[in-house]
């Protein structure tokens, strides 16, 4: 099993769905986490039913400034950052005929830009470890384009893409950098409750698993791109 004792991640988005999965998972194998979203009584809520080892910090991603608060409170309190999952994401599906500008740079300003902010903060105290990690989570949505995706679509091709990248710029630095890429998981993302019962869509539990398996690989070895299915998609 992967000891994580010592360790300090932060999870971004973390109060619900894929990120709450994520920091769980982490605690269970001995880390500090840090668990974030925009909503101040979610955040400190979520961390006082995770435990000792979890600390709440309020952090918009779309905000440069509050991505720095993120990192320097965090580095305040537990004094490094090993493990970055950058989770946090937006999605509004429409047409472009009918999505606004506003709508359109949201999912841009979050899903891009809250990665670059996040990371850039992170990097410094990554690097320090030296043996660093950022997780980016992503979709499937960043290799197969769908109608009213517009915004989606490019904001998660755009992330893929970032993601490569980072990972060529930061290698000799000590920090590795993956996506996740799963297809439909049951949560809230989609306007749907996430069901307690397994259903065909992936689980938020398989999510984390696919980070903590990433997480597990020594040093020399690095797997750059993992893309989750449902085993047994509904047809039709």
């Amino acid at each position: 099993m992967l000891d994580l004792t010592g360790k300090v991640a932060i999870v971004t988005g973390s109060t619900k769905g894929i990120g709450r999965a994520v920091a769980e998972h982490m605690l269970a194998a001995g880390a500090a986490v840090v668990v974030s979203s925009r909503t101040e009584a979610e955040v400190h809520e979520v961390a006082a039913q995770l435990g000792d080892r979890a600390m709440g910090i309020v952090c918009d991603v779309a905000d440069p400034d509050a991505c720095q608060r993120l990192v320097d409170e965090t580095v305040a309190r537990f004094g490094r950052i090993d493990v970055l999952v950058n989770n946090a994401g937006v999605g509004i599906f429409k047409p472009l005929s009918e999505m606004t500008v506003s709508e359109w740079q949201l999912q841009v300003n979050v899903n891009l830009g809250g990665v670059f902010y996040c990371s850039k903060a992170a990097l410094p105290h990554l690097s320090a470890t030296e043996d660093g990690f950022i997780v980016n989570i992503a979709s499937l949505a960043s290799r197969n384009p769908f109608p009213g995706g517009t915004g989606y679509n490019a904001s998660k091709y755009g992330l893929l893409g970032m993601t490569e990248a980072m990972m060529l710029d930061v290698r000799y630095d000590d920090v590795r950098v993956s996506i996740v890429m799963p297809g439909s998981v049951d949560t809230h993302f989609n306007g749907r409750e996430q069901l307690p019962e397994r259903t065909w869509r992936l689980h938020v539990d398989d999510c984390a698993t696919a980070v903590m398996q990433l997480l597990s690989y020594p040093k020399q070895a690095h797997v750059s791109r993992v893309e989750m299915r449902p085993g047994q998609p509904k047809k039709g």
